[in-house]
């Protein structure tokens, strides 16, 4: 089955949102620490510090709303499973400042929105 040029595969989609939620937390004065970070079977999309706040954010994107907003499709298993891994980086890292989870959202159509959930697990 071919593609048209103007479909995406679910891993262009994500790669796509995950560069426009770098480029829109940098432009809220965050600072990129390390990208998709693996600890067994966890996978943090971004880690990103902001003064003496590491932030570990998982982004979703979805081309539309049509199936559901993006932020909805985090589980609890997989929230633990960020959480598990935060917690091996923080160790490995020896990092004594605070620390926070937050969800962003894109919706790629029809027009692009990014929503920024701070504080959506812990």
């Amino acid at each position: 089955m071919k593609r048209g040029k103007d479909q995406q595969t679910a891993k262009e989609t994500g790669q796509q949102g995950e560069a426009r939620a770098l480029a829109y937390l940098q432009e809220k004065g965050y600072a990129l620490v390390q990208q998709n970070f693996r600890y067994r079977r966890a996978e943090i999309d971004l880690i990103v510090q902001k003064d003496q706040l590491l932030v570990f954010v998982e982004v979703k994107a979805r081309k539309n709303a049509d199936f559901g907003f993006p932020e909805t499709f985090v589980s609890p298993e997989q929230a633990q499973l960020i959480v598990t891994a935060a917690d091996h980086y923080v160790q490995e890292q020896s990092w004594a400042g605070m620390i926070r989870f937050d969800i962003i959202a894109i919706t790629l159509e029809p027009a692009i929105t990014i929503e920024h959930f701070e504080d959506a697990f812990y």
